[in-house]
């Protein structure tokens, strides 16, 4: 009963971060306008946070596990489909789950950006201490790459199916789709609720490009 009223306390606060990281970015929240948010009081938000960064961590964290779990449907949605057409549904996963959720697509951008620049975490010498302390960030180390792999596995049984040419690398062909995908989301957490069409070009036709062009690549034989 305990564990699971501090669980309950721990997802109040959590909504209230995300809460106030829309409202004013994360460099800009306080830790008091999150605990005016949640309606506690600041000690009672450093017993279960000692930083604005955990928080970010566990708002990254609880992200993460959404997208993996949007991964899953999308994959049960189109296990009697070929793998190819898995594959560029997973990739509209990943662009329609950064278009409805902002804060969370900046949370994901930031958090990978950080394992790049960190070797993968290990080096702790441009960790901060918050971050170092944080579960949030063990939870995050655990989960990361699941991403990838349910990609990976999905190219492999459109591989097995001819859907996907069979001298494609897989890891590599996740890795260029993930790329891609990312200057998409890039684009859309930068604008926000105000994402306005480029150049003349609507992000939605953008994102349509962006699927063309991944599925010519697992498709085509010139590579």
């Amino acid at each position: 009963m305990k564990d699971k009223k501090k669980s309950l306390k721990e997802s109040i606060i959590i909504n209230a971060a995300e809460r106030v990281f829309e409202r004013v970015g994360f460099k800009n929240a306080k830790m008091e306008d999150i605990a005016k948010d949640a309606e506690i009081t600041k000690v009672t938000l450093y017993t279960y946070f000692q930083s604005k960064e955990n928080l970010y961590l566990a708002v990254t964290f609880k992200a993460l596990q959404l997208l993996i779990e949007k991964y899953y449907e999308t994959i049960d949605h189109n296990k009697d489909k070929t793998g190819l057409d898995c594959v560029i549904s997973i990739f509209d996963t990943f662009m329609s789950f950064c278009e409805k959720n902002f804060l969370y697509s900046e949370a994901l951008l930031d958090y990978f950006s950080m394992v790049r620049s960190t070797s993968d975490g290990t080096n702790e010498a441009k960790l901060t201490e918050a971050v170092k302390d944080s579960i949030y960030y063990v939870k995050l180390q655990d989960i990361q790459n699941l991403p990838f792999k349910l990609t990976v596995k999905e190219i492999e049984r459109g591989k097995r199916d001819g859907s996907i040419q069979t001298t494609l690398d897989p890891m590599l062909a996740t890795l260029h789709g993930w790329t891609m995908v990312i200057g998409y989301v890039k684009v859309i957490s930068a604008s926000g609720m105000n994402a306005t069409p480029l150049f003349k070009v609507s992000l939605k036709e953008l994102k349509t490009l962006n699927l063309k062009i991944a599925s010519h690549m697992f498709r085509t034989r010139s590579f």
